[in-house]
């Protein structure tokens, strides 16, 4: 029994996380809304919210998901580079001071927020982040315990299959999706036993879970006579060849 305390990390505090951005471009999109938020460990959940202005322009397509125009970012929004520096400081606190950070696909948080900190000029704490954890990704979490589910693995589809509340109304704000990401994390752990081990081995074990999750989907596209791009790193994701920080992102993409 002790040692199962010892090791159930879902009963801890957690750094839930979430960003709501210009597009889905990892590297080139920028950041709109962000959140963290301390919770669980029988202690008062603490939450961060952050409205930046990002500096180009938001596509409506963005906008009509997460709620912010152009024109709200630049009245309402703060200064990008603070903005950045002080969510990257803030995550990197809480794994400091031992918790993980957890949230739905958050290779794609977690590495726009690195492109964020390069663009800005924070070098140092874009090395951290290249170094974070533990992380909890539900999005491979979900996918390793229930690897032949069929359908979507969108947050707001994983939160309905594990009884998590989060509306469609909710979904895509970036502290509503944190806080269901960590609802699912926590539901996940209580559910399968086998996740409840020490963070630094549940971390491992995403990242090489995340691989053969890249591997299968990449025979899947080359099946498909489509291109294997699909980047097999976890929890940060590198820069693309010729990448540079001030590259604007192509707006053929939509927003999933």
């Amino acid at each position: 029994m002790s040692t199962l305390f010892a090791t159930a990390w879902h009963t801890g505090r957690l750094a839930l996380f979430d960003l709501e951005t210009t597009g889905v471009d990892c590297h080139r999109d920028r950041i709109v809304t962000a959140a963290v938020i301390l919770a669980g460990g029988n202690l008062a959940t603490d939450t961060t919210n952050w409205t930046v202005d990002p500096g180009i322009p938001i596509p409506d397509g963005a906008a009509a998901i997460h709620g912010i125009t152009t024109e709200h970012a630049r009245t309402h929004g703060g200064d990008p580079a603070l903005a950045t520096a002080d969510l990257a400081q803030r995550l990197l606190e809480a794994v400091a001071e031992g918790y993980p950070v957890v949230g739905h696909n958050v290779t794609y948080d977690l590495t726009l927020l690195w492109a964020e900190c390069m663009r800005h000029g924070h070098y140092g704490l874009a090395g951290q982040l290249q170094a974070i954890e533990p992380v909890i990704d539900t999005f491979v979490l979900d996918k390793m315990v229930d690897t032949y589910r069929k359908g979507s693995r969108k947050l707001v589809d994983v939160t309905k299959h594990y009884g998590v509340t989060l509306t469609a109304e909710q979904a895509h704000g970036a502290a509503a999706d944190a806080l269901a990401a960590g609802r699912v994390a926590w539901t996940i752990a209580h559910r399968f036993p086998e996740v409840q081990v020490d963070l630094p081995e549940l971390h491992a074990l995403q990242v090489r879970a995340k691989r053969e999750q890249s591997e299968s989907f990449g025979r899947y596209l080359v099946r498909q006579g489509k291109t294997d791009d699909v980047s097999r790193d976890w929890p940060i994701q590198p820069a693309p060849q010729g990448w540079a920080p001030d590259q604007l992102p192509a707006r053929e993409e939509v927003p999933a």
